[in-house]
């Protein structure tokens, strides 16, 4: 019985948003939306024009493609091991780590709107070369806005322990090295996941953003700039539906990698 319920709420989680998702793009393409909004084509063209448009430009939108995700994933990895490392601290020296904690987290509070042009400005004697510098610039950027999640949610599960095993451990008499490697992080697996699901989407807010102020013109997110400024609106829509395109797959293999990882834990 309660399979069956499961399958009806998967079910329904995938049913309701694609209908909701179906009868946008309608209202969109019959011209519906424009008259609800009252705006016109030209600043709102239709999805096909759109698509048409993608698949026109298909070879500068992936090389655009390439160099988002290029810095929305080194980012998140450097994010993710710096804010799990702090954790480990926070965990192993409470009275120390806690600090750091906190620090982290009131960085997280920054508008990457805020953060970005300041690391720019950092970063402007790294390298001779404007690719390098907005390059290292924008990996900061979203390395910062990642740290967060990933410290606060690692260290919940670094020490928020089941009891039982807490215990059993106690009884084995396992020192404290033991019962980190052994209890404490895989007990994180988990948290680590749950701060990902936050992490990834924002990696790529953070990718986006830094590279409407970055020096060097590219990115998915600088020629959605680009492209408004000079009133090329159907452009700046496709890479707009590009950058949706992005932070969605990038989301699906984390689903997935999340399925096959915790497999074993169910």
């Amino acid at each position: 019985m309660p399979k069956k319920i499961n399958m009806k709420t998967a079910a329904g989680s995938v049913i309701y948003p694609t209908l909701f998702g179906a009868a946008v793009i309608i209202s969109w393409q019959t011209g519906f939306l424009h008259k609800l909004l009252k705006t016109d084509e030209y600043v709102l063209p239709y999805p096909t024009k759109i698509l048409h448009i993608m698949h026109e430009n298909s070879d500068k939108i992936m090389l655009n493609v390439q160099a988002s995700v290029k810095v929305a994933l080194l980012g998140l990895l450097l994010g993710s091991l710096i804010g799990y490392f702090i954790a480990i601290i926070a965990t192993v020296f409470p009275k120390y780590g806690s600090g750091g904690l906190t620090i982290v987290s009131a960085f997280n509070a920054i508008p990457i709107v805020a953060l970005a042009p300041v690391f720019i400005n950092w970063t402007k004697d790294v390298s001779e070369e404007a690719e390098v510098r907005s390059m290292v610039a924008k990996v900061l950027v979203v390395t910062v806005t990642s740290m967060a999640a990933m410290s606060v949610n690692a260290y919940r599960g670094l020490t928020e322990l089941p009891p039982f095993s807490d215990d059993l451990m106690k009884t084995y008499a396992a020192g404290k090295v033991t019962e980190f490697f052994k209890l404490c992080l895989p007990n994180s697996l988990p948290y680590i996941f749950t701060a990902l699901r936050v992490s990834v989407p924002g990696s790529v807010i953070g990718a986006l953003v830094s590279e409407y102020f970055a020096e060097y013109i590219i990115g998915v997110g600088r020629q959605i700039r680009e492209n408004i400024l000079i009133a090329q609106y159907a452009t700046a829509w496709a890479y707009i539906i590009t950058a949706c395109i992005i932070g969605i797959a990038m989301y699906i293999v984390l689903m997935i990698v999340e399925t096959i990882a915790l497999r074993k834990r169910k």
